[in-house]
């Protein structure tokens, strides 16, 4: 496996390439969901190139980018045995040669003012604006992200398609821990305590999908009592919604295939979850 650190190493290399290149972008701290990205990467080219950049434009004033950790020594290993490729750990001055306030922006509308959109003005931005650059930089023909972050995926499924990328994006299901938490790098700000409460929030989640999808329950109702269930359990809910799987618009009665999002806190960690399901009456 090889690594780069600058866009020009990068380049000699992807210029050698003839086959189907895969990209699997991430921030690092890579754990057992990142590494299953790998695993479906491999089975859709011919080269896997892991991107390692913890990218500044998507941080908020108040974030946590400072304290992001950083295991660049410890993810190469992980990413050797798993099979990667490459991986690409770029400086910040080498993505963003002009500064970061003289960036050229790319924003996806509608959707990136939603959910996390809302509660973190800015951030979609900042990924599309990445996630494009890294498309040229690294020129995928297929991409892999996570289903956990659900709003991201369906934002980056956009930019590609109004930008007319030739990138196909491919979505994998939630990694969970044996109790049903997301696997999550912020999972490591959790206390012990804190931690044992977390599979609660995706345990709400499946509820309110079994009411709602069977029609006991009404969605407002079910959405209403969900909230209400996990500050009964001591998290501070952020947003939780039921949405149309598509673009996240609210759903009507029509809808049948819909997705349940939420962001809670427990402590200083904001936990996001998502469970997408078919509603059956």
């Amino acid at each position: 496996m090889q690594l780069f650190k600058n866009l020009e190493e990068l380049r000699g290399w992807r210029g050698q390439q003839s086959g189907r290149v895969v990209l699997v972008p991430t921030m690092g701290n890579l754990h057992e969901g990142h590494l299953k990205l790998v695993d479906l990467a491999k089975l859709h080219g011919d080269q896997v190139v892991v991107s390692i950049f913890i990218n500044p434009l998507q941080f908020g004033a108040n974030e946590d980018l400072d304290s992001y950790p950083r295991t660049l020594e410890a993810d190469c290993q992980a990413l050797a045995e798993r099979g990667a490729d490459a991986v690409f750990a770029p400086q910040v001055s080498d993505v963003y040669p002009r500064g970061l306030h003289a960036q050229t922006f790319i924003e996806v509308p509608g959707i990136s003012e939603l959910l996390c959109g809302a509660s973190r003005p800015g951030h979609f931005r900042g990924v599309a604006t990445i996630v494009a650059k890294l498309f040229n930089m690294v020129q995928p023909q297929v991409a892999i992200f996570g289903e956990k972050d659900y709003q991201q995926l369906q934002v980056i499924r956009l930019m590609t398609l109004d930008l007319s990328l030739p990138v196909d994006i491919i979505g994998m299901p939630t990694e969970r821990a044996e109790d049903g938490l997301a696997l999550s790098s912020r999972n490591g700000y959790l206390s012990t305590s804190e931690r044992a409460l977390a599979p609660a929030l995706y345990a709400t989640l499946q509820q309110l999908a079994n009411a709602v999808g069977a029609g006991t329950l009404a969605p407002d109702i079910a959405v209403a009592e969900a909230r209400q269930q996990l500050a009964d359990k001591g998290f501070r809910v952020d947003y939780l919604e039921l949405r149309r799987q598509q673009d996240l618009q609210p759903a009507t009665p029509e809808d049948t295939e819909l997705v349940v999002l939420a962001a809670a806190f427990l402590g200083r960690t904001r936990l996001i979850d998502n469970l997408t399901f078919t509603r059956n009456y």
